[in-house]
């Protein structure tokens, strides 16, 4: 049976752990078969991250998560449903903003034209010192 569970990583009293999935009967810090996110336990706030895309595979497949990994689902998946109300209203004002940015481009293209008119004036120099070595062997 797959399972989804954490593997330690992290030095002796600074744990950090990976989600992964893995065989039931591999140990802890054994054999995994794709690691699916993070978790650090020292940190305060925001302490994992999950690919949630990734877990919805895995648990369509029907591999099974640990108790923690589960609270971990649960938490991304609370989380995820409250971002995109946060998200859709701080791209409403930031819209505003763009506006003015697009009037520099057009500026910044026409170094580029010329930039691409001397390109084949440089071409053309190099295909001529390209050409002398030959006809003096």
């Amino acid at each position: 049976m797959v399972k989804l569970r954490l593997r330690r990583f992290g030095n002796r009293n600074r744990p950090v752990y990976r989600v992964v999935v893995a065989d039931q009967r591999s140990p802890r810090d054994g054999k995994i078969i794709e690691e699916i996110g993070t978790y650090n336990p020292l940190q305060k706030d925001n302490n994992f991250r999950l690919d949630l895309e990734r877990v919805d595979y895995w648990l369509g497949v029907g591999a099974q998560p640990s108790d923690t990994v589960a609270s971990f689902i649960k938490k991304s998946r609370k989380a995820g449903d409250a971002a995109p109300a946060e998200e859709a209203a701080e791209e409403s004002a930031p819209a505003a903003e763009a506006a003015p940015e697009p009037a520099p481009a057009p500026a910044e293209e026409a170094p580029a034209a010329e930039a691409t008119a001397e390109a084949p004036e440089a071409a053309a120099n190099t295909e001529a010192e390209a050409e002398e070595p030959k006809s003096e062997e």
